[in-house]
């Protein structure tokens, strides 16, 4: 069996690696939302959310990179209604997240879960830029199956604590926040803050 080219050069798998790191733990909305349900859940609660972005998108990065990337090169609009689809929904996700009450109406609501949590990574912009730029610049000719498997795990492996540590964060919160008026501000916060991820994200080109 033939060495996958990935991993042949330590550079190349180094420079992945910090890749995978440093695009999964910036802020984007898969973190802004789980810091947002750690606050209002509690850690416990948001981990099958966490475990649903972690992966659902590695299964994203494997059909990208198995030939799903390529439909954006060839129909260009695709690219345009994706990104629409995904500012529609993150749109209606940032409002749920605003209107949100505080601690009573919290403890009825329900976290995302681990599907929703791995569907919503198909209509996220950032998710996408994220493995179309993987895949593009880092699955090497050769064995692509082999790449593009370990490029995937890579992600699930880095992307797992990454999103984690910001539910931890937010679950830390939960104390300081106890105040219905103080959660409401923070959850307003924390909807801006989904909506303004969208400029540089809608902005850029697979």
């Amino acid at each position: 069996m033939a060495v996958p080219q990935l991993v042949a050069g330590s550079g190349v798998f180094a420079a992945f690696s910090a890749f995978a790191l440093v695009s999964s733990i910036t802020p984007g909305p898969n973190n802004t939302m789980v810091l947002a349900s750690g606050v209002n859940f509690g850690f416990a609660r948001t981990v099958p959310h966490i475990l649903g972005i972690s992966l659902g998108f590695a299964v994203m990065v494997a059909v990208v990179g198995l030939g799903l990337g390529s439909l954006f090169a060839a129909l260009p609009w695709t690219w345009t209604v994706l990104r629409v689809v995904a500012a529609l929904y993150l749109a209606w996700l940032a409002w749920q997240l605003a209107s949100s009450g505080g601690v009573q109406e919290r403890q009825v609501a329900q976290p995302m879960g681990f599907l929703p949590a791995a569907a919503f990574q198909w209509v996220n912009p950032k998710a996408w830029v994220m493995a179309v730029g993987a895949c593009s610049t880092y699955v090497l000719h050769g064995n692509v199956w082999l790449n593009v498997l370990l490029l995937a795990g890579v992600f699930a492996v880095i992307n797992l604590p990454s999103v984690a540590m910001w539910a931890v964060f937010g679950s830390a919160l939960r104390r300081w926040l106890a105040q219905p008026r103080v959660l409401r501000v923070f959850n307003v916060a924390m909807a801006l803050l989904l909506l303004a991820s969208l400029w540089p994200i809608l902005s850029a080109r697979p």
